[in-house]
């Protein structure tokens, strides 16, 4: 587990997870209410850096609704870690 950033601070993941095989899941956790394509755009970065090697991101926020951001990136509420989804 990293937390990891670039030079100059321009792309930064909050939570990110290499297996054994190279894989990468990674993890953004925002205090909104309300999420916008932006809030997932180093996720979507990554993922286009990484290419197969990305096997997935989340970014957990405070809103209701479970949000497909992009391939392979989804902003889910947090309430969801203990099931409490509508």
């Amino acid at each position: 587990m990293f937390h990891f950033r670039t030079d100059g601070g321009r792309q930064e993941i909050d939570l990110l997870l290499e297996y054994d095989g190279g894989q990468v899941f990674v993890v953004e956790v925002k205090a909104l209410a309300s999420l916008r394509f932006k809030d997932g755009r180093h996720l979507v970065w990554l993922r286009d850096e990484l290419v197969d090697r990305f096997a997935g991101g989340v970014v957990f926020h405070a809103g209701p609704e479970i949000l497909e951001l992009s391939d392979r990136t989804k902003a889910i509420p947090v309430c969801a870690l203990w099931g409490a989804v509508a």
